[in-house]
């Protein structure tokens, strides 16, 4: 497979991106959603703790809050996140699916307007639709279509979090992509495999079956989502 739409040298912000992620992402995961049944929504992930449903009202409350500007103190927090589930707690599940359809529909333009400081949500909700599909056994998780978008952000998002430098050789990418920053102080890391598995790396997701090639970092210096 390749990715033609990815860039893998430094780039002028493209502001659509984010939102185009999450509108990629809406076209695959809300059918299925729509599809699954009460027992689909209860299975556990490999967020600690959490079910689908509880993934999913975070993923909706949190994409509200952007489209809203609501921020308040503590929000995008562990304690914040699990507020935002227990308020939706009474919810059925089709009203939770409503609500992330509808941030995914419309959160690009205030992520947008952020000039890249909410990229990381739009990343993030991305990541969230591959734990689902994770949790339920179904390909894809962390690939697919939005890759394209995907790979970009996870470059930006790993130099924002002034992430250890890493030259990764992606299959199916005509060139390297470089993450993180370079401080002079460390040499970068090197890492050969599928683009799915650099997103579980990044995300700190099981890599079970996962076959690649790590050298200078170890899987948990590349964790960089919270």
């Amino acid at each position: 497979m390749t990715y033609d739409d990815v860039t893998t040298s430094d780039e002028a912000y493209e502001s659509d991106r984010p939102g185009r992620l999450l509108r990629t992402e809406r076209d695959a995961l809300i059918p299925l959603l729509r599809a699954a049944d009460e027992e689909a929504f209860k299975a556990p992930t490999c967020c600690p703790g959490w079910t689908v449903r509880d993934v999913l009202a975070h993923c909706s409350a949190a994409l509200s809050r952007v489209i809203e500007s609501r921020f308040e103190k503590g929000v995008f927090t562990a304690e914040g996140n699990d507020r935002d589930i227990a308020e939706r707690a009474h919810w059925p599940h089709s009203r939770i699916v409503d609500e992330l359809e509808h941030g995914m529909t419309n959160a690009g333009a205030a992520i947008a307007a952020s000039k890249g400081l909410f990229d990381g949500v739009a990343l993030g909700e991305w990541v969230h639709a591959g734990d689902v599909r994770d949790a339920w056994g179904l390909p894809g998780a962390y690939g697919g279509a939005g890759l394209a978008d995907a790979l970009p952000l996870l470059t930006a998002f790993s130099k924002q979090r002034a992430a250890l430098p890493l030259h990764a050789d992606v299959d199916g990418l005509d060139e390297p992509l470089f993450l993180g920053v370079t401080d002079g102080g460390r040499p970068p890391a090197r890492y050969i495999g599928d683009a799915p598995t650099l997103v579980r790396l990044y995300a700190g997701r099981p890599l079970a079956g996962s076959e690649f090639e790590l050298a200078g970092a170890t899987r948990a210096e590349l964790s960089i989502f919270s």
